[in-house]
């Protein structure tokens, strides 16, 4: 018996190679969609003006920073997987379909609107994803997915009640 190395970063997984191949697709897919819906959020942090300034401001950092941390969590399950993660901002630009605001303003209204938008095409890129992880066997990204879409979720929700008032 021959001591044969793993191919460089091909982590060792029981999952179908291609199914899991294509799993990783789907989700480089919607880790780039978060990461575009991350810095949008952050940019309607840094910019948001008005009367509503400090509420909209804490609340934009806030839901930011939990989609950020869902990056990670993508980005892991990816390598977990035995496969290979976005390696920079070209290659999320690449893969991203959620459409990026580059506006020199952009009301408050406006910002709540959109990111309301943003986090529930994220929520349908999760379910496209959750029937491929469903479809490939694995049930634990198909739980990362559950977790991802209900805070999704819940960021919609907020944004839809905090605009009813804008």
């Amino acid at each position: 018996m021959t001591n044969v190395s793993p191919e460089p970063l091909r982590t060792p997984t029981d999952l179908d190679r291609d199914a899991a191949a294509g799993l990783a697709d789907r989700l480089n897919a919607t880790l780039a969609d978060s990461f575009a819906l991350y810095l949008k959020t952050k940019n309607f942090h840094w910019h948001v003006s008005g009367p509503s300034f400090r509420d909209y401001h804490l609340l934009f950092d806030e839901q930011a920073g939990q989609i950020l941390l869902g990056t990670d969590v993508i980005a892991e399950r990816v390598r977990k997987t035995g496969n290979t993660t976005v390696r920079s901002i070209s290659d999320i630009a690449r893969r991203q379909t959620l459409q990026d605001n580059d506006a020199d303003f952009v009301g408050a209204a406006d910002m709540l609107a959109e990111l309301r938008k943003d986090n529930l095409y994220l929520v349908e890129s999760l379910r496209a994803t959750k029937a491929a992880a469903d479809a490939a066997k694995d049930n634990a990204t198909s739980a990362m997915i559950d977790t991802l879409t209900d805070e999704a979720e819940q960021r919609a929700w907020f944004l839809f009640e905090t605009g009813r008032s804008a």
